[in-house]
């Protein structure tokens, strides 16, 4: 198998852990001698989401997913988001008897749930809905595997994450924003969104000084209650790697993330990570040594500053792109169209022949 088909909402220019990984995916494959045909919302008109403008959700006109993947010639098709298009293709497949894989990186239930209050229950019902007729639902951990098990999707395969130490990594030249300020700096980068409770970090009396990296839908509301804080906006590139390098801390305040991959990326930069003892850092940094997890975050970032910057370092260095892409290779062969046909093929073997 050697042709792809991946289907995702979420795709540059939108930034953030989502898009790097599927990117960084999609780049090693084709590297790999595959064929990767991205079904993505910059092949559509499209129109902002609700709330987050800065995500664009496809219009496709009815088929027009169905003819990409059938045109692409793809032996195996990975739906990545929950979205219109993730939709389409997944009617698409059904309807045509295709096997495809999934995964989950987004916790929605506690985004909705924290954005409009809509019960938990109504929102896990969909995506069991969603993930139920998937050969198998790729996640970054094993924590987040059993918790899919808990609400019914038990076809869990690991597909975990890595981070390139060629670009983010210490001694990179600090912003000149960071020149005046107090240390140490400590650093949040993420969207910045109720959801991601930044206003937790920004709260939590800590000494130094405080830089937020990100945009979204909290921003003018964060900069207007914390002036301290210093709010550069979405960076990404050399940009973002110097950003992570010139810091002395990273706080992740986040208690709805599946993984955290800018815990990883902070990490290798050589930043102490500082959070709550919640699924993603307690998959990520637990006891590494690279970090301190505490339900009072201003204890967790007061332990973290005593961590040496080549713990984290060294943690980080375990985390390789080569490894994860590997998992979601063989995910999505074994998953695949001929795979699923010759499964089919060898339970029919041994059967007496229809008269």
């Amino acid at each position: 198998m050697s042709r792809l088909a991946l289907v995702s909402d979420a795709w540059a220019p939108q930034v953030n852990g989502v898009v790097r990984t599927l990117q960084t995916t999609a780049r090693m494959l084709v590297e790999r001698g595959w064929e990767v045909t991205a079904v993505t919302p910059d092949r559509f008109r499209s129109f902002p989401c609700p709330t987050y403008p800065e995500i664009r959700l496809a219009m496709s006109v009815p088929g027009a997913v169905g003819r990409m993947i059938e045109e692409s010639g793809a032996e195996a098709v990975h739906i990545a988001t929950e979205g219109p298009l993730g939709l389409a293709a997944r009617r698409h497949c059904l309807r045509r008897g295709r096997p495809f894989t999934t995964s989950f990186h987004t916790r929605f239930p506690d985004y909705l749930h924290a954005r409009f209050r809509l019960p938990l229950g109504a929102s896990w019902s969909y995506l069991r809905w969603f993930h139920g007729p998937a050969r198998a639902i790729l996640v970054a951990t094993p924590r987040l595997a059993q918790e899919l098990a808990g609400h019914g999707l038990e076809q869990t395969r690991l597909w975990s994450r890595g981070v390139d130490l060629s670009r983010f990594r210490p001694g990179l030249p600090a912003p000149d924003a960071y020149a005046n300020l107090p240390r140490p700096i400590l650093l949040n980068v993420g969207r910045v969104a109720v959801e991601k409770n930044i206003e937790a970090f920004l709260a939590t009396p800590a000494p130094g000084s405080k830089v937020v990296v990100g945009d979204g839908p909290a921003l003018a509301e964060l900069k207007t209650r914390f002036p301290d804080a210093l709010f550069l906006g979405a960076l990404s590139g050399e940009a973002l790697a110097r950003a992570y390098a010139g810091a002395d801390l990273f706080v992740f305040p986040s208690r709805t993330d599946t993984f955290g991959l800018v815990l990883v990326e902070a990490m290798a930069s050589g930043l102490p990570v500082a959070g709550y003892p919640v699924a993603g850092p307690l998959d990520v940094v637990d006891d590494s040594g690279a970090g301190a997890l505490n339900e009072d975050l201003g204890a967790a970032v007061i332990r973290a500053l005593r961590i040496p910057r080549a713990a984290a370092l060294a943690h980080a260095r375990g985390y390789s792109w080569e490894a994860a892409v590997s998992q979601f290779e063989q995910a999505v062969r074994a998953c695949g169209t001929l795979a699923v046909m010759q499964q089919d093929r060898d339970k029919t073997d041994g059967l007496p022949l229809a008269a």
